[in-house]
């Protein structure tokens, strides 16, 4: 009886350290990122207000930490973050950090004059309604929906992206705007009326058809005729040239089909993200580690600028994307790949270090010689946003 009970407490034993040995990985990187994140609180030296009118860490130019105001499409991904750290640890720390840099933004729920309505609101106050069911912060969001929809245009059936450079284009749309779409979805169940919902899958049919190359590629800018909706040219802004490939478009683009497939369950949608999912895994010059080049065309490879945040923006949408596809093992394997080179030293800040930013090696826009090898705030929202995609679905 006494070897039995010795085998069996020898087995528990063995199973709690195996156990204990498959999560230090993630209590290890949760406690960097709690570490480098209290760290970029602590570097954020000028007092963040609305009144301030500087609310939020974007990047690092010349050794010296810029901040944005709320005008600014980054400013909610930092509130994103701090409210991703609460989900990781359950320290209310995080939380009221997280509600103090979410409520500095509430003003941009009336500002039409952007698209990125749901890059600023949704990912801030949307992860604070998650977690907090806060009637307020559902205010916020549904008002911020109404806003958006106002840049609607149901000749083109798209929403406008940009305002400026009405020199160059009469009604641009940009890839990026697909990942706007999900406050719509958002606002369409909270309140049962559909034109949210029809709007956003209308911008999501005129985009697939109007945006991809048969490479299955995507254009950085179509612009349109706003009274007749034909297409008046198809170019970038931040890409290398017209008909490339600007990696962090094709990483919108992943992520964003991907959601649209989950808001609305349409396989139209589903084959869609799987054949940009396709065009991304199998690119000759995607790189031996996973992380791209800031443009797939780009002509010094070796020697271009990588930019980490297309690949944390990829991983994340690679990881919802395998819990639908038949090519689950594909892209998890892919996933992997990218979060791991990403989760190590050649692109991981060490701690206290790069003013409290996860990633380095990150481009803005390379086109405009702008945020050139630097760390941004969107590349750690979407490294944190796949870390814990990874790790709540066990991948």
């Amino acid at each position: 009886m006494n070897k039995i009970l010795l085998s069996l407490a020898a087995a528990v034993m063995l199973v709690a350290c195996t156990q204990k040995q498959a999560t230090s990985p993630r209590e290890e990187l949760t406690r960097y990122a709690e570490k480098q994140l209290t760290f970029a609180l602590e570097s954020l030296t000028a007092p963040m207000s609305a009144n301030n009118k500087l609310v939020a860490p974007r990047t690092v130019e010349d050794s010296t930490l810029q901040l944005v105001p709320t005008r600014d499409w980054t400013s909610g991904f930092f509130a994103g973050e701090l409210r991703m750290m609460y989900q990781l640890t359950k320290d209310t720390v995080w939380k009221q950090k997280a509600i103090q840099f979410t409520e500095l933004l509430e003003q941009e729920k009336n500002n039409g004059k952007t698209h990125d309505m749901g890059f600023k609101m949704f990912c801030s106050y949307g992860r604070a309604y998650e977690i907090t069911k806060n009637p307020h912060y559902r205010d916020v969001l549904l008002q911020s929906a109404r806003t958006l929809i106002t840049r609607y245009n149901p000749q083109v059936g798209c929403i406008r992206s940009w305002d400026h450079n009405a020199d160059k284009w009469d009604f641009p749309v940009i890839i990026d705007n697909m990942m706007n779409l999900e406050l719509l979805f958002w606002a369409s169940r909270e309140t049962c009326d559909t034109i949210f919902r029809d709007i956003a899958v209308s911008h999501a049919l005129k985009t697939m058809e109007n945006h991809f190359r048969p490479d299955m590629s995507s254009y950085h800018v179509v612009d349109y005729d706003p009274e007749t909706g034909e297409v008046e040219g198809r170019t970038t802004h931040q890409g290398y040239s017209p008909e490339s490939a600007w990696s962090r478009g094709q990483a919108w683009a992943l992520y964003g089909y991907t959601m649209v497939y989950r808001e609305t369950n349409d396989v139209r949608f589903l084959q869609q993200a799987e054949k940009i999912a396709g065009y991304i895994i199998n690119h000759p010059r995607l790189p031996a580690d996973k992380v791209a080049y800031w443009d797939f065309d780009a002509p010094e490879m070796p020697n271009e600028p990588r930019d980490a945040s297309a690949a944390a923006i990829m991983a994340s949408a690679l990881y919802e994307l395998a819990e639908y596809s038949n090519s689950r093992e594909v892209y998890l394997k892919c996933a992997n790949d990218m979060f791991e080179s990403l989760a190590s030293a050649a692109y991981l800040a060490a701690p206290s270090t790069n003013f409290g930013f996860l990633l380095k090696h990150s481009t803005g826009s390379k086109a405009h010689e702008s945020e050139v090898d630097v760390p941004l705030v969107y590349a750690d929202y979407y490294f944190l946003e796949s870390f814990i995609r990874k790790y709540n679905a066990c991948f």
